[in-house]
């Protein structure tokens, strides 16, 4: 335990903060395109954070890019708190080498690479499904990587979910994940789940780490009836009784965030939370699904607050509590089109979203360039017509 700890905190001292001076630049030359100043709106932003990530204003690309999804099962589900069997955690992670879920048919028709791990998935995966290399020929594997942990967390009802040292296990797989990603050559990631009966740790999460209350934070998940639902704030209310103590009041430390994420969290999230830190360790600007993600975006980001720079969040999850997490993060959504997926359904959509705002910092002329006589601009911006 005390290496894979000393391992976690060294990679989160090695985060770097933005490059300012490159980000200066973006600025500067995304006010002086031929366009109106923000009239390209979010997709500047996006061009100039970027640059603030990669150290370089122009020439910047995300063409080629991965998805990295961890799954796992959440033993909570004996208290009634989720529509679907287990089951279905099985069958989806096959499918995700099949190409026929939700993301992986976007994948498919993209051209973008999943790497999928079991980190904790109940029921065995057969054999023939499964590899220990995250890497075949410098290229992600297409087969599921076997880093089981356990046959899911424990009932965090009963007791905490995991020890601390299979929460520091997971969030090593996480980072794992992203190396691989790194040496494939990966200029984006995407991070996503799968994992039935997850909703519940994330919205603990959720709930301790905003302050918001079970009531604004738990949703029906994959179709809770209001019987279910009812049952499920009640499980957040107690846990958060029972565990909420573990975190000091105030800024919690990295070790305190750990031993509560281990109480009620789950394998795929701190797997994830690994993998969002890994990240920004790397340099590697990554992208958040929906309402499982950014619990794990929100932990890693307390656990190490440089980490939110180097994120983008996709969709604008229907899942209650979205909204608060994304507010503490300070991320706003690149658009709302009523998803609540996950899988990490929305990277896709954002990847080319972000496509779209490296081609413009790259292709887009600037008014003198374009011979463009922009006095005119000038007298607008002085009169405030734009910012």
């Amino acid at each position: 335990m005390l290496n894979s700890k000393n391992e976690i905190f060294e990679i989160i001292d090695s985060i770097k903060p933005l490059n300012q001076e490159a980000m200066e630049e973006a600025a500067l030359r995304q006010r002086n395109l031929a366009k109106v100043p923000g009239s390209l709106g979010g997709l500047e932003d996006i061009s100039i954070r970027l640059a603030g990530i990669t150290g370089k204003a122009m020439g910047n690309s995300v063409k080629n890019q991965g998805i990295v999804i961890f799954s796992g099962d959440n033993g909570v589900v004996e208290e009634g708190v989720a529509s679907a069997p287990q089951t279905v955690t099985l069958m989806q992670t096959i499918n995700f080498t099949k190409g026929i879920t939700g993301v992986a048919s976007q994948a498919e028709y993209f051209g973008i690479d999943i790497l999928a791990v079991d980190v904790g998935v109940k029921l065995p995966i057969p054999e023939e499904y499964l590899t220990s290399n995250m890497l075949e020929d410098g290229r992600l594997s297409k087969k599921i990587i076997n880093r089981r942990i356990g046959r899911g967390t424990k009932n965090l009802m009963k007791e905490p979910a995991m020890e601390v040292e299979e929460a520091l296990e997971a969030l090593m797989v996480g980072v794992e994940g992203v190396k691989a990603v790194k040496e494939a050559g990966k200029e984006i990631l995407g991070v996503g789940e799968m994992g039935i009966g997850n909703t519940t740790p994330a919205a603990i999460l959720i709930c301790k780490l905003t302050g918001a209350s079970p009531e604004e934070v738990v949703g029906r998940g994959g179709g809770l009836d209001d019987e279910r639902l009812k049952k499920k704030v009640q499980v957040v209310e107690e846990a958060l009784a029972k565990y909420g103590d573990l975190i000091d009041e105030g800024k919690a430390s990295p070790e305190k965030l750990i031993e509560f994420a281990a109480a009620v969290g789950s394998y795929e999230i701190l797997a994830m939370t690994g993998a969002y830190i890994g990240a920004a360790s790397q340099g590697i600007p990554t992208v958040v699904d929906g309402y499982i993600s950014i619990s794990a975006a929100l932990l890693a980001a307390e656990m190490a607050p440089r980490v939110k720079d180097y994120l983008f969040t996709s969709h604008n999850s229907q899942e209650a509590g979205y909204r608060a997490a994304a507010d503490k993060l300070g991320i706003k959504p690149m658009f709302d089109l009523g998803m609540k997926l996950g899988e990490a359904s929305g990277c896709p959509i954002a990847f080319k979203i972000i496509e779209a705002a490296c081609a413009a910092m790259n292709g887009m002329k600037t008014l003198e360039e374009g011979q463009i006589d922009y006095a005119y601009l000038d007298e607008l911006s002085a009169k405030g017509e734009f910012i």
